[in-house]
Parts: C-alpha cells; structure tokens; sequence
C-alpha cells in the first residue's frame, strides 16, 4: 500500500514523501525592493522535510501584487534574494516551487504604488475590503486588461518563471484559484468580456490555458503545475458553470505534460468532482482536501486510498516545521497562532519549535 512516507517522482524531481507545504501568504518580504529576507530563507528551510515546499505567492509583474509585503519575481534583486531562499532549502535536502500568484482586482493602488492600478479581465469590482498596510480599504474597480495587455500578462507568468529558475527553484505553480487574475478570467461572475477571453467556457479557459502554454514552453513542462479551486467563493467569486469549466479546463492542459495539478477543495461536497478530475490528469495530482479545520492527519488516508498522490498541509505546516515526521510519530502537534498569520517578525514566523 502506498502511504504519505512514500517517495513519489514528480516529472522527474524526486519528493522524499508525499507531504506538501501548501502556498501561504505570509507578508514579510522587503517593503521597498518587494524582497524576500533572511528570514524567509530560514522559515523554508526549517520546513525542507517536506516533500514539495510550494511557497506563498509570488507576483510575476509589479501589477500582480495584492498585498502589502509580498514578493516579487520581477527584478534582479528578487531573483538574487529568492536564489538565497532556494540554496537553504536545497542545502537540507529540500524540492521547492514558487507558486507565481497575479492578484488582478483583488489588490488597491495605495499596495501597488509607482502610479499602478489593479487590472482584471473586466472593470467589475470585487465586494468586500482589503488590507493595504494601514487598515482596511473598499476595493477600487479595476482596470479592464486590453488584448494587447491581456498577451503581456501572459508573458509576464512565463517571464517570471524563467526568473524562478534562475534563483534556484525546481519548478513553479501557477495560482488559477482563490479568486486571482487566473480564476477572475474563469469565473462568469467576474469574467464579462465579449472577446476571445470572454463568454464561452471555451473562451474562459483561454487564458489558463495559454499561461499554463507559456510558462510550459518557458520553463518545460515537468517544472509546471497549476492550482486550481472549484467553485471557491472566496475573494467574490462566483461559478455558474463549474464542472463543465474545470472539466474543460484539465482537458485542455492535460496534453501539455505538466508535472502536478494542485486541487484545492475550498467548498465541501465535491468531492466527485475531484475525483474525476484526478481521473481526467495523467499527472501527478496534488490535494489540499475539504475539512472542517486545518487539514490534520487524518487525511493521510487519501494517499492510500488513491484519492490523491500528494497531500498539501497549509496552516499545520506552518505551525509543525517538522510536520512529515509529527504526522509518522503521530504527534503531538503544536498550534497555529492565526494573530501572527501576516507581517511582523519572527513570531509565529521561525518560532515554532521541533521536536
């Protein structure tokens, strides 16, 4: 029987285990060059027992950041500091992605700053606030990306995971879920374009499809996953199609060749869906499973049942650097601090102690 301790080949990486470090925002890169620090290097390489490290999200351009205090992989100085993040992780032993994240409408001009506004696929704004470094804010309606910006965009994720690999990743994820640029152009509720990016299913899937193409062309395609989450609200989204556009979506993928595809179940009871999604992709498939907390161990079970072959833990893995060797000892665990989740220091950052 297979089980999570098992080493998997990932298009050619090899993982240790099957335990993932799911993507998490953290908010504690250089405010000014947008840089990851010191600090970054040590939280990813406390946590280099996992078999996969995916990190927090990464905008590929400068108008791809959503949040105060995220890196970048749009700059020489990104890629310097980001190569000094991969070495660590490497030097334990350690495989890591950088997951490119463009935030699109869900971002503000005061995060954003050098005179730059959100974009999206179309001028609909986004219900709900964002935090841009001095307290919540009203989302602002976003720019609508023209055909000429929206080819740009996709050549800024390829350009971006060209940079990725010159600092040093094995490979990069493609953020298509939680309501970002990628899944903005998904989704009928924030997608009304009328062009070639707009309406059909077909027409929606186009831009995934084509920054999955190029980021594959640029980088090949065994250094390629794309994450994705169906039906997920969050960030106001909304899916009026959802098993006929992912379907759509993992078919049209499916040829390239990518190394994973990374589900996150965001809503409960679609799990059939998922499962036939696993059977559509001939990949590698990566699970951040539906469960009522933070995924805990007993999820575990859905390495050998077959459900998934990779299991991706967010806020555990935060709190447990050591979590592939908690969850084989069974325990204990320590707990995650949600108060110390974005910005600050090195509290609830490199704090957490191993066994």
């Amino acid at each position: 029987m297979t089980t999570a301790f098992d080493p998997i080949d990932l298009a050619g990486t090899r993982l240790a285990n099957r335990i993932a470090m799911a993507p998490m925002t953290r908010s504690r890169a250089e405010a000014e060059l947008r840089i990851p620090t010191q600090l970054t290097a040590e939280y990813y390489a406390q946590r280099a027992t996992a078999g996969l490290i995916i990190t927090e999200g990464v905008q590929p351009t400068a108008v791809g950041q959503g949040y105060p205090n995220t890196p970048g992989l749009h700059s020489a100085e990104q890629v310097a500091a980001w190569r000094e993040v991969t070495d660590a992780v490497h030097e334990r032993g350690g495989k890591i992605f950088a997951q490119l994240m463009h935030a699109g409408r869900i971002s503000h001009p005061v995060v954003l700053g050098q005179g730059l506004h959100p974009v999206g696929p179309s001028a609909v704004t986004p219900a709900g606030q964002l935090f841009t470094g001095t307290g919540l804010t009203d989302f602002v309606a976003p720019r609508e990306l023209t055909a000429d910006e929206v080819r740009e965009s996709v050549e800024g994720f390829a350009t971006a995971a060209r940079n990725a690999v010159e600092a040093g990743f094995d490979g990069v994820e493609i953020h298509g879920a939680n309501g970002y640029l990628v899944h903005q152009f998904l989704a009928d509720g924030s997608n009304k374009r009328t062009d070639e990016w707009g309406g059909t299913v077909e027409n929606r899937i186009r831009f995934a499809v084509e920054v999955v193409k190029a980021v594959a062309d640029a980088v090949g395609p065994e250094r390629t996953g794309l994450r994705i989450s169906p039906a997920n609200p969050y960030n106001d989204i909304s899916e009026s199609d959802t098993e006929e556009l992912y379907t759509a979506l993992v078919a049209a993928v499916e040829p390239l060749g990518i190394a994973y595809l990374h589900v996150l179940e965001a809503v409960p009871g679609l799990r059939d869906l998922t499962l036939a999604l696993r059977k559509q992709f001939s990949g590698t498939f990566v699970l951040n499973p539906s469960t009522e907390g933070p995924t805990g161990p007993e999820a575990l079970a859905l390495i050998e049942d077959g459900t998934a072959d990779v299991l991706a833990y967010g806020a555990l893995f935060l709190a447990n650097p050591d979590l592939p060797a908690r969850l084989r000892a069974g325990g204990p665990y320590n707990t995650p601090d949600n108060t110390t989740f974005f910005g600050g220091d090195h509290r609830g950052y490199t704090d957490y102690p191993a066994l």
